[in-house]
Order: C-alpha cells, then structure tokens, then sequence
C-alpha cells in the first residue's frame, strides 16, 4: 500500500471518530422526514389492518374457523368481513394523499425558508 493510499484510509477511519457539525441540509433532511413520517407511518398501520381484516374475511369462506367459533353460516359474514377490507385497502392511498398533502401546506413555508437558504449559500 502507498503513501497516498495509507493518508486516505487514516483519513477515513478518522472522519469516523470526529465530532459532526450539524448542517442546515441535515436540518432540512430531518424536516422533510417530519412531514412525511406520519403519513408513512398511517398508511403502513392501515393498510396491515386492512389486509388483516381481508384475510380473516376470506378465512372465514374458505376454512371452517367459522364452524369452529360457533357461527352458523360464514359465507355470507366472510363475504362482508372481506369487502370491508377490500374498502379500508381501497381507501388507504387516498387518504394517505391527503394526510400528506396537509401536512406539506403545514410545513411548506419552513422547507421553502431553509431549501432557499442552501441554494442561496
């Protein structure tokens, strides 16, 4: 290994154990992931539910966990059960839109402020 090559791996291995200065692009990294996160996070948690929901509707018609839990005709609840999922997954991306929409008019002027005071710099 050279003497350039040497310099460049000490060089790395020191930047590892340096203090970070927080920048004002890390601040705006960190703004951006706050308006998205719980549009992100809404959309994962509904639409588990939904597919959990959609899957016990289909269980229900499919298998005889309905017979075993005492009820009398599953099909027809199974049937409901499943559509109401279909639905909840359905209507996820919208409002996920809109949750996300709201949430950029919310914050908008703050990442236009910082991202302007990047580029300028």
């Amino acid at each position: 290994m050279n003497r350039n090559d040497q310099q460049f791996m000490a060089q790395k291995i020191r930047t590892q154990y340096m203090e970070k200065q927080p920048s004002e692009l890390d601040a705006l990294r960190a703004l951006d992931a706050r308006v998205k996160r719980p549009a992100h996070v809404f959309a994962y948690v509904f639409g588990s539910l939904s597919a959990i929901v959609m899957g016990a509707g289909m269980s229900l018609v499919m298998t005889e966990i309905g017979a075993m839990l005492g009820m009398a005709s599953t099909t027809v609840s199974g049937i409901v059960i499943g559509i109401l999922g279909m639905a909840m997954a359905i209507v996820n991306y919208p409002i996920y839109k809109r949750i996300l929409e709201n949430r950029k008019q919310k914050y908008a002027a703050e990442v236009l402020a910082l991202s302007d005071k990047i580029i300028r710099d």
